[in-house]
């Protein structure tokens, strides 16, 4: 018996490594520079795509000051416009916050409000999509734009259309997603090159510990309490 979905992952990951990289070279130097310039990073993700926003937000190994915007009906209504616009009046936004919107099609409204929003307010945008699949989609918004015409950088997961991938004899529909596999590839390698980035530059990065690891809770509450206001706020 094969190992399908491994080997796709292998194909993948070799694709993004030749194709991503300076994209994720763009994006760890606005994380950087955002965070040593007392940003946050705020993530939002949609529907399966929040799999990949809290990928970056408040675990270990990765940034204190990072947080995720909750979509409270986790998709339902993500394809309706207006219900991005009215989830901006609950989120917080300051100079030198980097945001991460996650969309495979890129062309609900609920997205593409968001990103209006935040480049409204001059701030930096990182947007994870399939980038030739949203390109060939029709935007759902009534502006006609998709969301990668909003990004500063645009890390493409290179996923298939429809997201799955994989073709059993005897079944029409594909199965297996990879966007959510592929969304960690990119945000984490684009985490690491940001962190790595400021402490060459002498600045000391807040990262979290595990809390499985004794001393790990404390010392994260601890440099939680700098960042409070921003972090758990709605």
């Amino acid at each position: 018996m094969g190992l399908e979905f491994f080997d796709k992952a292998r194909k993948l990951t070799d694709e993004l490594e030749k194709t991503q990289a300076q994209n994720i070279h763009k994006a760890a130097e606005i994380v950087a520079s955002g965070i040593m310039n007392g940003g946050i990073t705020q993530a939002f993700g949609s529907g399966h795509s929040y799999a990949a926003a809290i990928e970056i937000s408040g675990r270990a190994g990765g940034l204190i000051p990072s947080k995720v915007i909750m979509d409270p009906a986790g998709g339902l209504y993500e394809s309706i416009e207006g219900v991005g616009t009215i989830l901006t009046h609950k989120i917080q936004i300051k100079p030198h916050d980097v945001f991460f919107l996650i969309s495979n099609s890129g062309r609900n409204p609920m997205g593409i409000e968001l990103a209006q929003w935040i480049k409204e307010h001059g701030n930096k945008l990182i947007v994870v999509t399939a980038l030739e699949v949203s390109k060939k989609s029709k935007s759902r918004h009534s502006s006609g734009k998709l969301l990668y015409e909003f990004a500063d950088v645009v890390l493409d997961n290179k996923s298939d259309f429809g997201d799955a991938a994989l073709e059993i004899e005897g079944l029409e529909t594909k199965v297996c997603g990879t966007s959510s596999f592929s969304a960690t590839l990119l945000l984490q390698q684009t985490m690491y090159e940001a962190i790595k980035i400021m402490v060459k530059k002498g600045f000391i990065p807040p990262v979290y510990r595990s809390a499985n690891i004794d001393g790990g809770p404390e010392y994260n509450q601890e440099i939680e309490k700098k960042y409070a206001d921003r972090i758990f706020h709605i």
